[in-house]
């Protein structure tokens, strides 16, 4: 009988994560893969069905567990430098720059809590982080666009750190498409507030 192959986005349609969950867990060892001569990875059917029975047990990731790991990996990214390469950043004197630091706390707590209730009181929660935001990039004489690219950068570094931890508990892709799209819709709204928030600032001046 003809050994069936599969590729990487086939193995993860059968085991039911993202295909860079998959690429992570060869990686790791942890998902047995087999290397064609270019280089490209190629699972067996037989010994990926066999390790979804065996392995693959797929979780809810308790709020406390996620909490910890994202806030990990959030300050290690911003530890590695990347904050010192915004050019609005490097814009800012000490005092201004631990604030943008602290910041990334109050926006990752007014997600898990807009998470955690459903979106009860949505609204409030991302006009007050997006109010946040733009009184403080206009305490520092940034402009509009220095003010979104702070936000956005907080913004993308945390929904990257989640991504990570949702990828290494073996969350279903069902359940982790379903959080980063309400995860967009909130930040969304926080963005939206910012630039009207912002706008008002100027023009009370």
């Amino acid at each position: 009988m003809t050994e069936k192959w599969l590729s990487l986005s086939g193995a993860a349609n059968v085991l039911g994560v993202h295909p860079s969950t998959v690429r992570l867990w060869s990686d790791k060892g942890i998902l047995p893969v087999h290397k064609t001569q270019g280089g490209h990875r190629r699972y067996k059917q037989n010994e990926i069905s066999l390790w979804a029975q065996s392995n693959h047990k797929p979780h809810e990731i308790e709020p406390e567990r996620m909490m910890q790991e994202v806030t990990k990996n959030v300050r290690m990214q911003i530890s590695e430098g990347r904050l010192q390469a915004e050019v609005w950043y490097q814009k800012l004197d000490e005092d201004a720059r631990m604030q943008y630091r602290m910041s990334a706390r109050s926006l990752f707590h007014g997600l898990m809590t807009y998470m955690a209730t459903e979106g009860a009181d949505a609204e409030s929660e991302a006009y007050a982080i997006g109010y946040e935001y733009a009184s403080r990039a206009h305490r520092y004489s940034l402009n509009y666009v220095d003010a979104v690219r702070a936000f956005l950068f907080f913004r993308n570094t945390l929904i990257d750190s989640v991504i990570k931890v949702y990828q290494e508990a073996n969350v279903p892709s069902g359940q982790t498409a379903e959080t980063f799209g309400k995860m967009y819709v909130f930040t969304d709204d926080i963005l939206v507030s910012l630039l009207q928030t912002f706008q008002t600032l100027n023009v009370s001046r």
